[in-house]
């Protein structure tokens, strides 16, 4: 029976690197995966998951109101999928892991996701608590801290480098703008 995988990790921990070494993988061996990327990102070319190593593959993109099932079933129908792959997947929205869970029990097709567990101010994005909740299975990508522990949160920082305490929960960046951090050092940034 198929599963649902969700890795996650604070940013700068190679989720996109693995995701694309796991496609790789099935496709090496002649077999057919889907991958997609949130819209909302926009740091690199729409529909393409880009690496900091510079690997990068074309993805399908999803917004909030995209009905993944029913374009993966298309796409399986086409041709079989051996696997599903989504980067980005704390933008998920709840109705959005539903249907994954669905594609999983029902077609037989695995899922993995990956992305970022909390936001910047330790909360959870809605794509992460759900699947925290309904993944059959949970790996954690290890980042690491200015100090060498795990880095385990994702501290927002503005140009001069300051933490940033209040905002969107949402805002696109990469190290320019967020700077991985195990708790300790994030809760002291947070206190100022």
């Amino acid at each position: 029976m198929a599963k649902l995988y969700f890795y996650y990790s604070s940013m700068n921990a190679g989720k996109s690197t693995n995701l694309l070494q796991a496609s790789f993988n099935y496709r090496e061996r002649g077999m057919q995966t889907m991958l997609w990327t949130a819209a909302i990102d926009t740091r690199y070319r729409a529909g393409v998951v880009t690496s900091r190593i510079g690997l990068e593959a074309e993805a399908d993109i999803f917004a909030p109101d995209t009905d993944l099932r029913a374009a993966i079933e298309a796409r399986h129908r086409a041709g079989p999928l051996a696997c599903v792959l989504i980067d980005e997947a704390q933008f998920l929205t709840r109705d959005q892991v539903l249907a994954l869970c669905g594609l999983c029990d029902e077609l037989d097709i695995p899922v993995l996701a990956y992305g970022l567990r909390t936001d910047f101010q330790g909360e959870l994005f809605e794509g992460s608590r759900y699947l925290l909740a309904l993944a059959d299975t949970l790996s954690e990508i290890k980042a690491v801290c200015e100090c060498g522990r795990k880095a385990t949160m994702n501290l927002r920082v503005d140009g001069e480098g300051r933490p940033v305490r209040e905002g969107d929960q949402t805002e696109i960046g990469g190290n320019d703008r967020y700077v991985a951090l195990c708790r300790r050092h994030f809760m002291a940034a947070m206190r100022g």
